[in-house]
């Protein structure tokens, strides 16, 4: 059997993921921050100490907004070999998944609406794991497929019951 040897893998989401997971904090963060705002108008009599700590909030939270999906951008990576697929994420704690060719059970690629819009789609790892399934999310549709495609027949070529 031969050795994976775990060094950072190469490959890091498509750019267009950036724009996608903005999306999806806007989506998070924007009703959060508003609803703070409308809270401070309608049931507050107004202290201006209170604005200005309601206004830092939903700045923060906008903030987030645009700055997390930078940041998982630099730090989110995944690779493919003929041995295994491995992933790394986190910024402060550094999560790295593997799972060799020989565990893989299923591979599935999502395209969520939004992730329509711009192009991308996940591949899902399933495995005999009980960590769960390895994603690696952010892909360029037509390399999700390809992945998949390439996934799927090297798990067929791969000797190994994936139990």
């Amino acid at each position: 059997m031969s050795t994976i040897a775990l060094r950072p893998p190469r490959h890091r989401p498509d750019p267009r993921a950036i724009s996608w997971w903005t999306v999806q904090w806007l989506m998070l963060m924007a009703p959060l921050a508003g609803a703070a705002v409308a809270a401070y108008a309608l049931f507050t009599s107004r202290p201006g100490w209170l604005g200005a700590l309601v206004a830092v909030f939903a700045l923060g939270c906008l903030a987030l907004a645009v700055v997390a999906p930078r940041v998982s951008y630099r730090v989110e990576r995944w690779e493919v070999t003929d041995d295994a697929v491995y992933t790394r994420t986190g910024l402060l704690t550094h999560r790295w998944r593997v799972a060799p060719m020989s565990r893989i059970q299923r591979v599935d690629t999502a395209r969520g609406p939004v992730q329509r819009l711009f192009g991308l789609a996940d591949v899902t790892v399933t495995t005999a794991s009980s960590a769960g399934a390895i994603t690696i999310g952010g892909l360029g549709h037509e390399l999700a497929a390809d992945l998949a495609d390439h996934l799927t027949a090297r798990t067929q070529a791969t000797p190994g019951d994936a139990t």
